[in-house]
């Protein structure tokens, strides 16, 4: 089994490819794939699942019939992969049941389950299908430790070819044999997990900066050479034409002599116009060979998002007798006060209510709604499309990115056009892709730019 690309091309309309001339070649086994946010990662493995077509090459598995599952990166609904996986009876089944520590009851109360349960329940459904590719975006988000350990586990035992996009270095390197970084629009396997790839690629960079540092001394000193031959081509002009005068035909003077030394003047003016001919060409050829050098200016600067303190000590105040997700009974006399200055951490494993407790703390805040940042782990549609608005409306964090953002009718129309428009680099690719991965996209990157007061540990 083995799944190879060839000469992949992809862009979106008529902008600048994501990806140009992909040449990748898998085999069974965990491969990575790494790269900055918007480099194109969700889009190759979109290719590679056969949910968009590249602008140029293909894709081939072999066998052609080979049987591909995704995990995307958001998990809301309930498929019917997953309930078929839950009601199976067959040993494959209930062994990764028992894996992952799922019980099939708690899919009747999945609008509660945590994500990281959710997650479990897409993987699981995934594994139990025995697919011969297996692409996992995002695997262990929203995991805590127990339960990632589980999911390592389990994913230990797939036979096929495995790709897993993932920020997790510690998942890559315990997990992959070979790394993809996408990266300015190329997409490089590298043997190794992340570690070892990543010290391989940054070997070739300084490599590569080193072979242009070099280039370029060698061009400066060529340069100084011609600009002293050029010196001496005209010292020795300015002599010849000086000593002219005294260089007249005396009453003893043999025309050989004279066109001897003026033979011999000629001679030494195109040994140096031949010599400067010479370096001028090494001068242009170094030129060309330094055009050829690409390097991209690092992005990431320091921005400011304004704030001011609120009013009132008391933030948010919660005294309720419990804590229910739908029918389920979470916590019990719970007591909470959050003040001004509070800095609290949440911790608790998955499906504990950290998400419910946090829900709640947000409706018994005694602050306006449009003075309080609340983002969840998954965000649905409107939610997303209401965080891309409030984003707009902090005009320092566009600016320092360098453009706009648009609005919202502008967004959309982006969006059903495939355009390439941006809230950041992280919203790159997710905005060109689709609009739910766009709206994902949105809550990570305001998890990243945006400090807050409260977050919670998986």
């Amino acid at each position: 089994m083995f799944v190879r690309l060839s000469n992949i091309t992809f862009s979106y309309a008529d902008f600048v490819p994501i990806l140009r001339d992909v040449e990748l070649a898998l085999a069974p086994g965990w491969t990575g794939v790494v790269g900055h946010n918007g480099a194109g990662k969700t889009t190759l493995l979109r290719i590679i699942a056969g949910e968009i077509e590249p602008s140029a090459g293909h894709v081939r598995f072999d066998p052609p019939t080979a049987r591909v599952e995704v995990c995307p990166q958001t998990v809301e609904t309930m498929t019917a992969a997953i309930a078929n996986f839950a009601a199976a009876t067959g040993g494959a089944s209930r062994r990764i049941q028992g894996e992952l520590a799922l019980t099939p009851a708690e899919l009747e109360r999945w609008p509660t389950l945590s994500p990281g349960e959710r997650r479990r329940w897409q993987v699981g459904a995934a594994l139990a299908a025995e697919p011969a590719v297996l692409i996992l975006d995002e695997p262990t988000d929203h995991l805590d430790a127990d339960a990632r350990e589980l999911l390592l586990a389990s994913l230990r035992r797939f036979r096929g070819v495995g790709i897993v996009v993932s920020h997790d270095r510690d998942l890559l390197d315990s997990l992959t044999g070979y790394t993809i970084r996408v990266h300015e629009g190329a997409a490089r396997i590298w043997r190794g997990p992340y570690t070892a790839a990543k010290s391989s690629w940054e070997a070739d960079e300084r490599e590569h900066h080193q072979r242009y540092q070099r280039l370029k001394q060698e061009r400066d000193t060529l340069r100084r050479r011609l600009a002293d031959k050029r010196r001496v081509a005209q010292s020795a002009e300015a002599q010849w034409n000086a000593g002219a005068r005294h260089r007249m035909k005396g009453p003893r003077d043999h025309d050989a002599t004279s066109m001897m030394a003026r033979g011999k003047a000629e001679m030494a003016s195109r040994r140096i116009s031949r010599d400067a001919g010479i370096l001028r060409r090494s001068v242009d050829r170094a030129g060309q060979q330094l055009g050829e050098f690409h390097f991209k200016r690092a992005k990431g600067r320091s921005l400011f998002v304004d704030y001011q303190p609120a009013p009132q000590s008391l933030l948010c105040v919660l005294e309720i007798p419990e804590l229910r997700a739908g029918s389920m009974r979470l916590l019990a006399e719970v007591h909470a006060i959050v003040g001004r200055a509070s800095r609290i951490r949440i911790a608790g494993p998955n499906g504990i209510g950290k998400s419910t407790l946090l829900r709640a703390l947000v409706e018994s805040s005694r602050i306006p709604r449009d003075r309080l940042l609340y983002l969840p782990q998954e965000l649905a549609r409107e939610d997303g499309i209401a965080l891309l608005d409030s984003v707009r409306r902090i005009t320092s964090l566009p600016r320092a990115l360098g453009f706009g953002l648009s609005t919202h009718d502008h967004l959309t129309a982006l969006r059903g056009h495939a355009e390439a428009a941006v809230v950041g680099s992280a919203l790159l690719d997710a905005i060109g892709a689709d609009a739910d991965h766009a709206v994902t996209a949105a809550g990570q990157f305001l998890r990243t730019m945006i400090g807050v007061e409260a977050w919670r540990a998986e």
